[in-house]
């Protein structure tokens, strides 16, 4: 959360700049971004970055509680954790220079969280499955 809280305290302009260094990474591995999506290579790699961050919050949350709580209140917690906190994130972005807050960003990061789970979850019976 730590680590969203610093990407999220982070002026719009450099901001922009990892994502544009993100562009240059996939690049130099021979994936062009910018063919691919053209002007929306940006959008996307922000987007994604979105997504995952909160995919690997919500596998995190999961990890933490699994031995804790049954799966469907492991479930509700760790979405509720994750939909809360995005709402915080987007709001504290209002405070930022050149950020602004989206709920389209609070739907991508919960979804992000969401695939997190059922990744942990999916997992988590098979490994029972096989014990």
């Amino acid at each position: 959360m730590i680590i969203i809280f610093a990407f999220s305290n982070q002026k719009a302009v450099v901001s922009n700049d990892k994502s544009e260094f993100v562009i240059y990474i996939f690049q130099m591995l021979g994936i062009d971004l910018n063919s691919i999506f053209g002007n929306l290579a940006n959008f996307v790699v922000r987007k994604v970055s979105h997504f995952l961050e909160y995919l690997i919050l919500s596998v995190l949350i999961f990890n933490a509680g699994k031995e804790n709580f049954k799966l469907k209140k492991l479930a509700a917690f760790s979405l509720s954790v994750i939909f809360l906190y995005s709402c915080s994130d987007e709001f504290h972005q209002l405070f930022v220079l050149g950020r602004t807050a989206r709920m389209k960003d609070v739907i991508i990061d919960t979804a992000g969280g969401m695939v997190g789970f059922l990744i942990c979850y999916y997992w988590y019976k098979k490994r029972a499955k096989e014990l």
